[in-house]
C-alpha cells in the first residue's frame, strides 16, 4: 500500500511538471525557444530506434564509467595511505585540494592540450571523482570507533582481519555515499568534456550540434537520454553495492 501511495505521489509530481513544461511551451509558441514534451518524448523514442544512438551511448558510458571507476578505486587507495601515513597526507591532500577547487573547464582546456579528444571524458571523470571519494572515505577512517580498534588490539587481530571487521563496515556508509555522488558528477562533467572536446560518437557530439544547427527538441531528447542514463546507472550501481555490503555484513557474523 506504502508503495502505491508512494508511486501515485511521484507520478502527480511528475504530471505536474510536465504540465507546467507543456504550458510554457504554449506561451513559447515556438519548438525552436521550448518544445513541447510530447514531441521532446516522441523525439526520444525515434533515436532509441536507431543502432547509431545505442552505440553513441555505449561509448559515452563507457568512457566516462572507466574514468569514474578509476577515480572510486584510487580515491579509496589514496585515503587508506592518506589515513595510514602522514608523510601520504602531508604530500598529497594539497594536490588533492587543488584538483577540488579546481573548475572543470581548465582541467578540460588543460586536457585536450594533454591528449586525444576521446580520453578527455574519462580523464574529467576520473579527475572530479577521487577527490570526493578520498574526502568520503578518509572521514569513515578517522570516525572509527576507537573501542573497536582497541579490541582489535587487544584481541591481537591482523591487518586484513581489522580492516575487514573494523575498518570496512566503518566506512562503508561514506563509501556509498561517495559512489552515489561521484557517480552523478562524473557523469555530468564527463559529458560536459563530451561537448567541449566533440569527440565521435558520443552524447556531448550529439548535444553540441543540436546546439549549433538550432534542433532544440534534439537537443532536450539528448538531455533526456543523459538524466535517463544517470539514473539508470546510479540504480544499478547502489543495487550491486547494496548486495556487496549485505554479503560482506553476513560474512562478518560468521
Amino acid at each position: 500500500m506504502r508503495l502505491l501511495r508512494a508511486a501515485g505521489k511521484n507520478l502527480t509530481v511528475l504530471l505536474f511538471w510536465l504540465l507546467v513544461w507543456e504550458l510554457l511551451a504554449l506561451r513559447a509558441g515556438s519548438a525552436l525557444l521550448l518544445p513541447a514534451p510530447w514531441s521532446v518524448a516522441a523525439r526520444t523514442l525515434e533515436l532509441t530506434g536507431s543502432a547509431q544512438f545505442w552505440q553513441i551511448t555505449a561509448l559515452s558510458l563507457a568512457r566516462i564509467l572507466c574514468g569514474v571507476a578509476a577515480g572510486v578505486a584510487l580515491g579509496t587507495l589514496t585515503a587508506a595511505l592518506t589515513a595510514r601515513f602522514a608523510a601520504a597526507r602531508a604530500l598529497l591532500s594539497p594536490l588533492l585540494t587543488m584538483i577540488k577547487s579546481t573548475p572543470v573547464a581548465s582541467f578540460i582546456i588543460l586536457a585536450l592540450i594533454w591528449m586525444g579528444r576521446d580520453t578527455v571524458p574519462g580523464f574529467i571523470a576520473f579527475l572530479m571523482v577521487l577527490p570526493m571519494v578520498w574526502t568520503s572515505v578518509s572521514a569513515g577512517i578517522e570516525q572509527t570507533d576507537a573501542q573497536l580498534l582497541e579490541t582489535a588490539r587487544v584481541f591481537r587481530f591482523t591487518r586484513l582481519k581489522t580492516c575487514r571487521l573494523v575498518y570496512i563496515p566503518s566506512c562503508a556508509p561514506y563509501f556509498i555515499s561517495a559512489c552515489r555522488a561521484a557517480l552523478g558528477l562524473g557523469w555530468k562533467a564527463g559529458i560536459a568534456a563530451e561537448i567541449l572536446t566533440v569527440p565521435q560518437s558520443s552524447i556531448g557530439r550529439m548535444l553540441y550540434e543540436s546546439k549549433l544547427y538550432l534542433e532544440t527538441t534534439d537537443l532536450f531528447a539528448w538531455t533526456l537520454v543523459v538524466i535517463l542514463c544517470s539514473l539508470v546507472i546510479e540504480k544499478v550501481l547502489m543495487t550491486a553495492v547494496g548486495r556487496i555490503g549485505r554479503k560482506h555484513a553476513r560474512g562478518s557474523a560468521r
